[in-house]
């Protein structure tokens, strides 16, 4: 019953926690590829050059930010539980058609699943935490939420490391994946519950500064806002699109640069780790600090940060470089990642979040696309740090264009009420965010309100 439900993590302890044990298992699916498949590509199928070693992460970014919009608009229809368990569905074949591939393409078609699998499942579990949360603690929920992913994302490319190493490139890497994908459509099928009530109970108190965010906004217009339309929310497609271009190249090409060096199968394994796994425990702190001191700090130093950190990995020629660069380019990231993610929320209307949240990573996960066929062409020109190089100078311009393009979403001012404490909580901006409105009011680029 609606009447029954209520926002806030407190309020919805268990079925959080559930979710981020879910989601910890998608990422875990991920997580898989990230040491053992670019080594695959050119020890075992002998792809040499790097753009076709590079198309099953072409296939999987560009599958993935396709369903990424679908999820949204889906779950919206369907409900969020149906979409999760599509998504489970889709990623059990995908180690066994890695374990037994005999070409090349087959691990390609196999991307193009997993593209799909993490699209439904990892977009509808974000829409659910954002549901069950409320608006008060929206960063601190992402910052959860994403940091359970990258943390199984780390520590499986470390375990299937040391797979690799003690047994070989296949099949003991992915048989790790095959339980995660078992697990977690075992536990989404029996224990996770609808959320899309939460989203319509906090429609029926939202208060948004602008009237054309209204609640009855078409897919299309969802669309053009979030693309580019809104200033906060277009600026955020834009850095989430080339923060994943950062991880595309980090995935496909890291692990044959350190190769090159001499390094060793468990030393990749480290190092593949490593980025992710800071990435991940740093989102436990970036996520909850972004609802203090607001998104916008976050996601500048963030992206100039992992600018840094790949103009480092490029210059560096040692374990001991690369491992202080992997450090500094996941504590970007993880300024970024939950940070972008609140301000969509913040911005969006519950009755059309979902859509948004899929637009949104539609664009950001379309940097593994953009990130396989740009790194890919460079290195096979210049070679693999000239790729590094070019990759780092866009990463800077992204966190200048986002200083620039981008307003506060979540004022320090902001001061909301705990959910359950009387009344549910308002919009973010109410009692404290006079300036945010008169921003708000006079932005000459929104849309004209719908009639």
């Amino acid at each position: 019953m609606t009447t029954a439900l209520r926002l806030g993590l407190r309020a919805n302890a268990a079925q959080f926690t559930l979710l981020v044990a879910v989601n910890a298992l998608v990422g875990g699916l991920l997580g898989s590829e990230r040491t053992v498949l670019p080594l695959l590509a050119e020890q075992e199928f002998h792809l040499t050059a790097y753009t076709a070693a590079l198309t099953y992460i072409l296939a999987f970014g560009a599958t993935k930010a396709v369903t990424n919009f679908f999820a949204g608009a889906l779950s919206d229809r369907y409900g969020r539980k149906p979409v999760l368990i599509a998504g489970w569905l889709a990623g059990v074949p995908v180690p066994l058609m890695i374990i037994w591939a005999p070409a090349w393409g087959w691990v390609v078609g196999a991307n193009v699943l997993l593209g799909v699998s993490q699209g439904l499942a990892w977009s509808t579990t974000v829409i659910m935490k954002i549901d069950l949360a409320g608006p008060a603690r929206r960063g601190l929920a992402m910052g959860l939420n994403e940091a359970a992913g990258y943390l199984a994302v780390a520590t499986t490319a470390l375990a299937t490391g040391w797979l690799a190493a003690a047994h070989g490139l296949r099949p003991a890497p992915f048989l790790l994946a095959l339980a995660y994908a078992g697990l977690g459509l075992g536990l989404s099928l029996a224990f996770v519950r609808e959320t899309r009530g939460h989203a319509q109970l906090e429609a029926t108190t939202h208060v948004t500064g602008r009237t054309e965010h209204h609640h009855g906004l078409s897919t299309g217009r969802v669309a053009a806002l979030t693309s580019w339309r809104e200033p906060a929310l277009s600026a955020a497609s834009q850095a989430g699109m080339v923060n994943n271009l950062n991880d595309g190249l980090a995935w496909g090409l890291f692990p044959l640069l350190f190769a090159t060096a001499g390094l060793s199968l468990t030393q990749i394994g480290i190092l593949a780790a490593l980025y992710p796994a800071v990435w991940g425990l740093g989102q436990l702190v970036t996520g909850q600090a972004s609802d203090r001191y607001g998104r916008k700090p976050f996601i500048v130093a963030g992206m100039l940060a992992q600018a840094v950190a790949l103009a480092w990995i490029a210059r560096a020629d040692g374990f001991a470089g690369w491992a202080a660069a992997a450090v500094l380019l996941g504590a970007g990231t993880a300024a970024v990642y939950p940070t972008l993610l609140a301000t969509v929320g913040d911005v969006a209307h519950p009755a059309w979040r979902a859509r948004a949240v899929g637009v949104y990573r539609l664009w950001r996960d379309g940097g593994f696309a953009v990130g396989a066929l740009l790194a890919g062409a460079v290195a096979d020109l210049a070679g693999i740090r000239t790729a590094v190089w070019v990759v780092a100078a866009l990463t800077a311009a992204s966190g200048v264009l986002a200083w620039v393009r981008m307003y506060e979403t979540h004022p320090p001012a902001a001061r909301l009420p705990r959910p359950g404490a009387g009344a549910p909580g308002p919009a973010p901006f109410r009692g404290g965010a006079a300036r945010w409105r008169r921003r708000r009011a006079e932005d000459p680029v929104s849309p004209a309100p719908e009639r």
